[in-house]
């Protein structure tokens, strides 16, 4: 009966995230495709087939779905890097977790960047994605005190790493959206990646 409850349980836990995951690329779909200004929350549920109960469950407001995109894409970076051969310089393994994770815009055409830059461009929508990086700095430099030997309350390389590397994306794609794609994605993200992590791990 217990195994019966579990096996349950992480079926709810596992619906519950793929209804989140819906929502957030939902909205992300429908503000590129309309613009963010023209796009309720009701226009989200209905193309997801919930409730707007449903949608509150998760977020405040269609900006915080959004920008949940990025969160998920910081999380995947984090059990990434985690996995990554424990011998292998924190340098390089920075830049291809990083660099995996942005390989899908390589398919992007100018449009599709042009319409994802109209929408990043929105203040409020800004504020929430910075609040997701400020959020996915701390798992983040958890990982590389564990991969460097260093103590995350006690040693201040980690976090600053983690922000380095964070904002570094953040310009890496920030710089393509203004350029209009005129380079892969993924090649400025692994160049933004490498240029702040040196090549080697602090002396310790």
């Amino acid at each position: 009966m217990a195994i019966g409850q579990a096996s349950g349980t992480g079926l709810r836990e596992r619906k519950k995230l793929a209804t989140r995951e819906a929502l957030a690329q939902t909205a992300l779909q429908l503000a590129v495709e309309r613009g963010l200004e023209n796009v309720r929350v009701e226009d989200i549920t209905d193309a997801v087939n919930v409730s707007r109960r449903t949608f509150t469950n998760y977020f405040s407001c269609k900006e915080e779905a959004i920008a949940s995109v990025n969160s998920e894409r910081s999380a995947r970076i984090v059990e990434a890097l985690r996995e990554r051969p424990a011998d292998e310089p924190l340098a390089c393994s920075l830049a291809e977790v990083f660099t995996a994770e942005y390989a899908e815009a390589a398919g992007l055409d100018r449009n599709d960047i042009e319409r994802i830059r109209l929408v990043t461009s929105s203040p409020a929508l800004r504020g929430e994605f910075l609040k997701t990086l400020v959020e996915a700095e701390l798992p983040l430099a958890k990982v590389i005190a564990e991969r460097t030997g260093t103590d995350v309350q006690h040693d201040l390389y980690p976090r600053v790493l983690a922000a380095a590397v964070f904002s570094a994306a953040r310009a890496a794609v920030g710089y393509w959206a203004a350029t209009k794609g005129a380079e892969p994605l993924p090649g400025l993200v692994r160049q933004a990646i490498l240029q702040v992590t040196g090549p080697a791990d602090p002396a310790r």
